[in-house]
C-alpha cells in the first residue's frame, strides 16, 4: 500500500502548483484516452481492470483483460474486488461520526482508550486518521516474500497481535510534526471504535455506512477468505508464476484495507460523504483539510487530511483514496463538486511501483484530460 501512495504521490508533485479545475472547466470523459488507458490486458502486470465515471461533468464505463486466466471472460464491471485502503475512508467516517457523538475525544491520547508502551508519548487520536501519529508501520516478518504471503494467505490475526508487530519498535516522531503514511494508525482508530461502543468492526461498518446508504455488497469480510462474485478473480506473481490468490484472510489489513465493495457502491458511498450525509461540519472541515507538516520521509508537503488523499492531476484536484491487496489495485476519487467521479480495479500481479500502479497512474491521468 505504501508504494502505490508513492508513486500517486510522484505524479502529483508535478501537478500540485496547477489551480483546480472547476466543475464547469471539466471536459466530457476523453473516451479514446480512457480505453487507451486500460487497453492491452492481459500483461505481465495485470491481468484486467475497469474504470467507472460519473458526476455531472458526463459518465464512462470501460473494461479490459479477463475474469479468469485460465477460462477466459470478460471482466464483471457489477462485481466485487477487494477495496484496500480505500477501507481507511470508512474507518475515518466511524471515528468521526463516534467523535460527533461524544463517545471519542479527538483530541485527547490514545492511551486513555488503549494500552500503549511506556516510552511513547501521548498520540492523540486525531493523529491517527491524519497519518501524523508518529506510529511504527506494522512489520510482520515475511511479508515481503512472495512466497510466504501466498503460504499463509488463510492465516487469522488479531488485531491486537497486528498492534503488537508495530509496538515493539520505537516511537518515530512527536505527534502533529509530520506526515508519515501508515497502516498502523488506522489498526489502532479501529481498535478504538471497537472499545467505545463494545461491537465488532463489522458490525460498525454495516450499522452505520452500509445499511444507512442501502449498500449490500460493501463489507468487512471478517475472517472469510472468500470473495464471492468478484469482478475478476486476483492473482499474485510468485518467482514467476501467477497464483490465485482470489481468496486470501484479510485480517491483518482489517480496519487499515480489509474491506470489500463494488464500483457502483463505493460511489454511492463516495457522493454520500462528499455531500455531507455522513457527517457534520466540523467533521466534514476535518476531512477536506491537509495539516501544514512534511512528509517525514522525504520532506513533500502533506497529501493526507483525517481520512482523504488529495492530488492534483492536470490541473484538476481530486479528493478520494487509492488501495492495494494482493491481486488487487483500486481507487475511488472525485472533485470536491461531484463533477467527475472516478472508481477504479485494475487486478494487480504484484505490489509494486513499477507494475500495475502505474497502469493506474495511467487511468487517473486520463480521468483529468
Amino acid at each position: 500500500m505504501r508504494k502505490t501512495v508513492a508513486a500517486l504521490a510522484t505524479a502529483a508533485a508535478v501537478t500540485l502548483t496547477a489551480m483546480p479545475a472547476q466543475a464547469a472547466d471539466l471536459p466530457p470523459p476523453n473516451k479514446p484516452l480512457l480505453e487507451a488507458s486500460i487497453a492491452g490486458l492481459p500483461d505481465a502486470e495485470a491481468t484486467g481492470a475497469f474504470v467507472r465515471i460519473t458526476g455531472s461533468a458526463g459518465r464512462w464505463s470501460g473494461t479490459s483483460g479477463v475474469y479468469d486466466i485460465e477460462k477466459g471472460g470478460s471482466v464483471r464491471p457489477d462485481g466485487r474486488f477487494r477495496i484496500g485502503s480505500i477501507t481507511k475512508v470508512f474507518t475515518a467516517v466511524l471515528v468521526l461520526k463516534l467523535a460527533e457523538e461524544g463517545k471519542i475525544d479527538l483530541n485527547e491520547p490514545v492511551q486513555r482508550y488503549l494500552p500503549l508502551p511506556a516510552s511513547y508519548p501521548p498520540i492523540p487520536v486525531y493523529t491517527l486518521l491524519d497519518h501524523t501519529s508518529g506510529l511504527p508501520h506494522v512489520d510482520i516478518p515475511g511479508f515481503d516474500d512472495p512466497q510466504w504471503v501466498v503460504d499463509h494467505r488463510f492465516d487469522s490475526w488479531t488485531p491486537s497481535q497486528v498492534l503488537a508487530t508495530v509496538t515493539r519498535h520505537e516511537h518515530l516522531f512527536t505527534p502533529g510534526t509530520f506526515q508519515r503514511y501508515s497502516n498502523s494508525s488506522y489498526v489502532v482508530a479501529g481498535m478504538i471504535a471497537e472499545k467505545v461502543t463494545g461491537k465488532r468492526y463489522a458490525q460498525l461498518v454495516r450499522e452505520r455506512i452500509a445499511e444507512p446508504l442501502g449498500l449490500c455488497q460493501t463489507y468487512y469480510p471478517g475472517d472469510d477468505p472468500r470473495l464471492p462474485n468478484a469482478s475478476a478473480r486476483g492473482y499474485f506473481n510468485v518467482n514467476g508464476k501467477l497464483v490465485d490468490i482470489t481468496e486470501m484472510n484479510q485480517s491483518v489489513p482489517w480496519a487499515a484495507g480489509g474491506m470489500i465493495s463494488t464500483a457502483s457502491e463505493l460511489d454511492t458511498f463516495g457522493t454520500a460523504l462528499f455531500t455531507g450525509r455522513l457527517l457534520g461540519t466540523e467533521s466534514m472541515t476535518r476531512l477536506f483539510t491537509v495539516p501544514n507538516v512534511k512528509n517525514f520521509d522525504d520532506g513533500k508537503p502533506a497529501m493526507y487530511s483525517q481520512g482523504l488523499l488529495t492530488i492534483t492531476l492536470n490541473g484538476v484536484q481530486l479528493w478520494g483514496k487509492n488501495g492495494t491487496r494482493y491481486g488487487y489495485a483500486t481507487g475511488l476519487f472525485a472533485t470536491r463538486d461531484l463533477a467527475r467521479k472516478v472508481a477504479l480495479s485494475v487486478n494487480s500481479t504484484a505490489k509494486s511501483t513499477t507494475g500495475p500502479e502505474q497502469r493506474v497512474l495511467r487511468i487517473a491521468d486520463a480521468v483529468t484530460r
